[in-house]
């Protein structure tokens, strides 16, 4: 019963990172309920996987760091208010030394999404996506945002299996 407790609370944060990614791709917003989600959940996956109160501390520190990180993209407008949130969140539960390979691996991805929206973008391409879902569109529209938790969704995703939670369940 203990690994399956186990299991279904880590199912927790692949699952929400990848429909925030989802949902901002398509309409460049990150529901609020999906960071408090994160976050409620982060103390029972927490205590299920068997995180010392050190480890704990040490996870909640990592997520205050990067949400003061976040506000600060924010205020300088490189990310969007629920990029900041989701990379909050995504700090909380990576902890250390996950969170190394989450900002190479999100500021990569990035820097790869924000290379490929300027291709979309680009005359030659976009007419190409005018038959395509709105959506797309929007993406290939010169002057619109990146949804940069995409890449926060990447880097989340890409350093899961050498957090604390994870190695604390034996999955690591």
């Amino acid at each position: 019963m203990t690994q399956f407790l186990q299991a279904a609370l880590l199912l927790i944060f692949p699952a929400l990172v990848i429909v925030a990614a989802l949902r901002d791709v398509t309409s460049y917003t990150i529901p609020n309920w999906i960071s408090l989600v994160l976050i409620a959940a982060f103390g029972p996956a927490a205590l299920a996987c068997g995180l010392a109160p050190s480890a704990i501390g040490l996870q909640l520190g990592i997520g205050l760091a990067a949400l003061v990180a976040g506000m600060v993209m924010f205020a300088l407008g490189w990310i969007g208010g629920g990029d900041a949130k989701l990379f909050a969140a995504a700090g909380l539960w990576l902890g250390f030394p996950a969170v190394v390979t989450f900002l190479m691996v999100t500021a990569v991805t990035g820097g790869a999404l924000a290379v490929g929206l300027l291709g979309l973008r680009s005359l030659w391409l976009r007419p190409y996506v005018q038959n395509g879902p709105a959506w797309f569109g929007r993406l290939a529209t010169p002057g619109e945002n990146v949804p940069y938790g995409f890449a926060i969704a990447a880097g989340a995703l890409a350093a899961f299996p050498q957090s604390a939670l994870m190695i604390g369940a034996g999955l690591g």
